[in-house]
């Protein structure tokens, strides 16, 4: 159990680290850091979106060569 919640803690913290990253950079500022943001929220979904629809292009029975009767 201990485990597992250690694993969704690092993997929640990868997932924050650019959002982080961006947020406190001081290459940015203003409007533009606020563009990056969404920007990175946008294409993150963009890019879940097209897994969604792209990614399961070939059905299993098709992937593993042999046909249901």
């Amino acid at each position: 159990m201990a485990f597992s919640v250690f694993g969704a803690l690092v993997v929640f913290l990868i997932w924050v680290a650019p959002f982080w990253i961006i947020a406190t950079s001081n290459q940015t500022t203003g409007y533009e850091k606020i563009a990056w943001l969404i920007a990175m929220v946008c294409l993150s979904w963009f890019a879940w979106v097209f897994y969604f629809f792209l990614a399961p292009l070939k059905s299993r029975d098709d992937y593993y060569g042999y046909t249901r009767r």
